[in-house]
């Protein structure tokens, strides 16, 4: 251990110190296609552990970088010495009494601030790709913006103060007079030189002039001089330096934004242009009227969409040069949205377009609309070579030369043999992306992106004055080229403002500020071609907070790193060394095979596919053999599982819960469930329908003695509906293969769903009758296995839709809290099961920053601290306050309540034993 990381160990708690070899790799990568290894990270809960590394860093001259999400795009959230990682103690979150301001921490995801505004109608100002996943941390440091926010609303011109640790120690409160003046104390020279800079500046009117100019577009090259314009106080000028410095010039502890109206009335218009000059023409037009996005898509991105389902047939005819605008207005109200449509209608009204600009109000056809733009950049992700990466560049021109600075780049990608390649971008702000596919592991191919970059960098600056980095921050890769876009003067002037505040050069160094010409083309990271279902990944961190295994081991972005570093070494004739030994519990034991990772990825890939395949390669022959017998047997299995249960609560009477625990190990839960049973089967008069009782409620009975049993409850339930339940014949020995499926056991697995189909079938009639399971892990699976061949219904999908308009319901009124697992997320059924909810209580409770419950099957048996560590945020103050007044919970899978149950001392159940108490005829509480 060297002595920075024994200073750090003797400061921090050991849990925040990472100085493994897997994790440090891990965390070097960022969304950017750059790779710096840490020494060591550091986990920060607080402004006191933040000094205590920065102290560290100056004691041993170690660099520092902060990371919050590591979404970001140019390389500034990676480095070679101390990664300072934002933990969840500063996932922070204070509202104005009248919400026009949020006091927010670096570690809180855009996202979740706004999702806890919505209900106000506010928002904050940037809205960045990323928000979903980009913490606040990030968004202002970056000062990133997106399709809405414009230059208007980024973090800069939204800032209400904010606070922020120096590379000396230093804490400075914007808000906070006496804050202010303790830093006037101490600090008079540094604010005396801003007061000063901010002087000069304005006396110089040609710079002065220049800055203004350069920032009525989006710029994120350099920092943020418009502060020493814009603003004379020195307080009010460090503030607006610390938006967009890329944490090197300070840690930003805390921000409050004004916040902005989130209006409810919406609506959308994709538009198609015969060629880039009409759709430019057009953007021109809009920059006056009261719209709130304008995308504008070349040929190549709309093509790359054109085949996907829903999209307008006109796309797969329009020319080679043709381009499409998506427009989208927002109001308060209907009549002032109808007033901003006309003007709109009223702008265009003499330009040419393929079809009639026609707006609709309908969201799933404006959905429609934003899959054209959303779905371009995976598109080209997509179709990569394996071992290639996806490149998405980010530049602005003034609005007026917006056509032809197109034209130019489309001209330059070809020039350089990128014809894969597609622009799109926030026209309003005359901001471009363009996405194209790269190889960095042959080096002819950097010297192709080396002499493309410099071209690139030569039209943005000298023939249209424009801006290198838009929205993604300068990072490594264009600090090379911000003396190029600014010139000497105000790029020195820059240099005297990182070195007033970060006079060591310990905070980021190489970011914003680098003197290496080719310092861009340093540390490119590798790519390599590892394992079919993930090499499509592009690192982006859009998985990260859905992962219930995130921060407590890896995020499938990480597992997906882990994965690749050990494929490049088995190529290269490499030693795997410490990362194969970690692997299986970071990589594999932990990783709950969820899937809600594929939901946010922007190339759809499962990671808990991949899992599933590593977990089967690393099976022993013993293990193997095991597992298939309990394929094989499963009645029998079955059997010695609740005889498991029965004898370890037969112990517990005697020797008490917590001494079966310590004996049992992570395999004893507490509450744990009584041995269920197989249930009884009921005839009725009614319409016929299959329902197969699931082998999790099978084996794992109600937590408390003398309850009903799952199979029982909605068996009672299909009656009382004027259903005809069919059990499948000999479905006591039928199991889905989840379980095995999980171990990696795919064959197997399969041949077991096999089997239950052919019962199914025959219960069925073929797939005449409806088909009803109990658990939704297990629906999905055989909906799957099944597609084309019968109609397989989650039991909350089949009550909504079938049980609930022939059952008289009594709402319960005390409150209900519901935990949506990740098949019904996965499936888009979540919907259904929130109507259902809501017809059987007055009150609904959703926990928030819950995901996935982490129990993952056996997972929450095997390594229990899956389980808790997927659940904490249950223990959040707002949350305990809001489930004090549950009587119970509800869910959709017999393993996900018992993980629930012992995490949150709540009772978490089917959501069939709330629907059947509350369609009883007489008046009884369903908890």
């Amino acid at each position: 251990m060297n002595a920075l990381i024994q200073t750090l160990a003797a400061s921090l708690p050991p849990h925040q110190v990472i100085t493994d070899e897997l994790r440090r790799l891990a965390y070097g990568t960022d969304a950017s296609f750059y790779r710096l290894i840490p020494q060591v990270i550091a986990i920060v809960e607080s402004e006191d552990e933040v000094r205590t590394v920065l102290a560290a860093a100056h004691r041993h001259a170690t660099p520092v970088t902060f990371r919050a999400a590591g979404t970001s795009l140019s390389g500034q959230a990676i480095t070679d010495g101390v990664l300072a990682l934002i933990g969840e103690g500063f996932a922070s979150f204070e509202l104005a009494d009248d919400a026009g301001q949020v006091r927010v921490g670096p570690g809180m995801i855009g996202g979740e601030v706004n999702r806890r505004l919505a209900p106000l109608g506010k928002k904050i100002g940037p809205d960045p790709a990323s928000i979903g996943a980009a913490k606040i941390g990030g968004i202002a440091a970056n000062n990133s913006s997106g399709m809405c926010c414009g230059t208007a609303q980024n973090s800069y011109q939204t800032l209400a103060g904010l606070r922020v640790v120096f590379a000396d120690g230093s804490l400075l409160d914007s808000e906070d007079p006496a804050s202010i003046a303790a830093f006037r104390a101490t600090h008079g020279a540094l604010l005396a030189e801003l007061e000063r800079l901010g002087r000069e500046t304005r006396a110089d009117v040609a710079l002065a002039e220049r800055i203004r100019r350069k920032f009525k577009i989006k710029n994120t090259t350099g920092y943020s001089l418009n502060a020493l314009v814009d603003y004379e106080d020195p307080i009010d000028i460090l503030a607006h330096l610390m938006i967009g410095s890329e944490g090197t010039l300070g840690f930003i502890s805390r921000v409050t934004y004004q916040t902005v109206a989130e209006d409810p009335y919406k609506a959308s218009a994709l538009v198609f242009f015969p060629d880039i000059r009409s759709a430019c023409e057009a953007v021109i037009r809009l920059k006056p009227q009261p719209v709130a996005a304008v995308e504008l898509l070349d040929r190549p991105a709309l093509r790359s969409v054109e085949d996907k389902p829903g999209l307008p047939p006109v796309m797969r005819t329009l020319g080679d040069g043709a381009a499409a605008l998506l427009i989208e207005v927002r109001a308060a109200d209907a009549d002032l949205l109808q007033q901003r449509i006309a003007a709109v209608g009223a702008a265009l009204a003499d330009i040419a377009t393929i079809e009639p600009l026609a707006f609709s109000t309908d969201p799933a056809t404006c959905e429609m609309y934003w899959k054209v733009r959303k779905g371009t950049f995976p598109a080209v992700g997509a179709v990569r070579r394996p071992g290639t990466t996806v490149l998405i560049e980010d530049v602005a021109f003034p609005v007026p030369a917006l056509a032809d600075a197109t034209l130019d780049l489309q001209a330059l990608l070809g020039k350089h043999g990128y014809h894969e390649a597609i622009i799109f971008g926030h026209a309003l702000e005359g901001n471009l992306h363009f996405v194209f596919t790269q190889d960095f592991g042959d080096p002819a191919e950097i010297e192709r992106y080396a002499r493309f970059m410099d071209e690139v960098c030569a039209l943005v600056v000298h023939k249209y004055d424009g801006s290198l980095k838009a929205e993604h921050g300068t990072g490594r890769n264009m600090a090379p080229f911000v003396e190029l876009e600014w010139g000497k003067q105000a790029t020195d002037l820059m240099r005297r403002i990182k070195t007033l505040f970060d006079p060591e050069n310990r905070l980021n160094p190489g970011v914003i500020i680098n003197d290496d010409p080719h310092a861009h083309l340093a540390n490119l990271k590798p790519m390599p071609a590892a394992e079919d279902l993930v090499d499509r990944c592009i690192e982006c961190g859009f998985c990260e907070p859905l992962c219930p295994s995130h921060r407590l081991t890896l995020s499938p972005r990480q597992r997906i790193v882990g994965v690749r570093e050990l494929a490049r070494r088995a190529a290269a004739g490499e030693a795997p060394g410490e990362l194969a030994a970690d692997y299986p519990y970071f990589g594999l034991d932990t990783c709950a095979g969820c899937g809600l990772c594929s939901t946010a990825c922007p190339v759809g890939i499962n990671t808990g596919d991949l899992t599933r395949r590593l977990r089967g390669r690393q099976l022993g022959s013993l293990g193997r053999a095991a597992a298939a017998w309990s394929g094989e047997h499963f009645g029998a299995f079955s059997s010695l599982a609740r005889l498991g249960l029965k004898a370890g609560h037969a112990a517990a009477a005697v020797l008490g819960e917590n001494t079966v625990a310590r004996i049992a190990g992570p395999a004893w839960r507490s509450p744990m469930p009584r041995a269920g049973r197989t249930p009884v089967v009921r005839h009725g008069a009614g319409d016929p329908v299959v329902y197969f009782p699931t082998c999790g409620a099978r084996i794992f009975g109600p937590t408390a003695d003398g309850e009903a049993q799952l199979g029982d409850v909605v068996q009672q339930l299909l009656l009382r509906a004027g259903y005809a339940p069919i059990l499948p014949q000999g479905f006591e020995h039928l199991c889905c293969g989840q379980m095995l499926a999980s171990k990696g056991m795919a064959a197997e697995a399969d041949a077991m769903a096999e089997q239950l189909g052919a019962a199914l079938l025959q219960a069925s009639d073929n797939g005449r009758l409806p088909v009803v399971m109990d658990a939704s892990a297990c629906s999905a699976r055989m909906r799957t296995h099944l597609a084309g061949k019968l109609q397989v219904h989650d039991f909350h999908e089949f009550a909504h839709d079938a049980l609930l308009p022939r059952l008289v319901i009594r709402k319960q009124s005390a409150p209900v809290a519901l935990h949506v697992n990740c098949s019904v997320k996965r499936s888009g059924a979540d919907g259904k099961l929130r109507a259902l909810l809501a017809a059987c209580a007055e009150q609904v409770i959703e926990p928030s920053e819950i995901t996935c419950c982490g129990f993952g099957g056996d997972r929450g048996f095997a390594v229990p601290e899956l389980n808790r560590h997927a659940l904490r945020h249950l223990h959040d103050a707002a949350n305990e306050k809001a489930l004090a007044g549950c009587a119970c919970g509800v869910s959709t899978n017999r393993t996900c309540e018992i993980g629930l149950s012992a995490e949150s001392g709540i009772t978490y159940r089917s959501v069939a034993y709330l629907l059947e108490a509350c369609s009883r005829k007489e008046d009884i509480m369903a908890c």
